[in-house]
């Protein structure tokens, strides 16, 4: 497997991209310049549901890491299906480091999460710990955002109390926050050497590609009706060590910002021009890198 660095870029129109439950579920914001921020697990929870549908939660696709899950269930599966008694384990020595190695090589093989995004499964029923072949970074917009608020009323009560309380008006108060447009971009990377410790193949890969370009179309919601994947920009390596820094690479897709001229982008549209186009990112490219578009 080849290492790639990859830069997604995504919208959200009328929407909520990534709410902040420690601020009343106000979009993230970056409070020195404004720009909005999508955290890296929220990309990896809606991967995670992509594949979780699209395979049934069947091995070698199951998702470990999901709603409603025991997590110490889904480790002395591991222990049932390696034969190990959790009560009789072994302490030290090469038997210890041998069962701990097969413990975790079930998971990776089971838990496709596992095996693209790593996991911590050092619990009460320890399955080892795992550093994952893909990671990202932090979502930014590309220009600041503006987070309107919206009065809303619910025609029902919770409690008699409450309908009590109403006088026979029924009605609740509630709020919603929306991003009316903002276009976000997140870097990512793909590691070989972590890739082949997990088991992550070149199918997983091609899975992953695909989530990423699908991943909005299954999390519609009041708050993400409007969420799209617009494009993935890919630095392919020859050398799976890297021909060249990621950040260099990175800096040559450059997406100019609105002008205090401009109108505010409400699609799209509205930044195609300012992206820099293929050829340009080709005609700097170093030795050893090729320009990839996963979508």
């Amino acid at each position: 497997m080849n290492r790639y660095d990859f830069a997604l870029l995504f919208d959200v129109t009328d929407g909520n991209p990534n709410g902040d439950p420690d601020a009343g579920n106000l979009p993230r914001i970056d409070p020195e310049t404004g720009q909005g921020l999508v955290t890296d697990v929220c990309l990896k929870r809606k991967i995670r549901n992509y594949v979780g549908l699209i395979h049934k939660e069947q091995p070698p696709y199951e998702i470990y890491v999901k709603e409603k899950a025991v997590l110490n269930n889904q480790h002395a599966r591991a222990y049932e299906a390696k034969g190990i008694d959790l009560k009789k384990r072994k302490t030290k020595g090469a038997d210890k480091a041998a069962e701990d190695r097969s413990l975790t090589e079930w998971m990776c093989q089971n838990f496709y999460d596992i095996r693209t995004f790593g996991a911590v499964m050092t619990t009460e029923t320890n399955c080892g710990q795992v550093r994952g072949p893909i990671q990202f970074a932090l979502g930014r917009s590309i220009d600041p955002i503006v987070s309107q608020e919206h009065a809303v009323t619910r025609c029902a009560v919770t409690t008699e109390r409450e309908a009590e309380k109403q006088e026979g008006d029924n009605r609740t108060m509630g709020r919603k926050f929306t991003v009316p447009y903002g276009l976000y971009r997140c870097h990512g990377f793909v590691n070989p050497h972590l890739a082949e410790q997990t088991g992550f193949s070149d199918d997983d890969l091609e899975l992953f590609k695909k989530s990423m370009e699908q991943m909005f179309e299954f999390d519609r919601s009041a708050a993400r009706g409007q969420m799209a994947a617009r494009a993935c920009y890919v630095f392919r390596h020859e050398s799976p060590l890297g021909n060249a820094p990621a950040h260099t690479l990175f800096e040559l897709l450059k997406i100019e910002p609105l002008g205090e001229s401009d109108s505010p982008a409400r699609c799209f549209d509205d930044y195609r021009k300012r992206i820099t186009s293929d050829d340009e990112i080709e005609k700097q490219l170093p030795a050893g890198v090729t320009l990839e578009r996963w979508f």
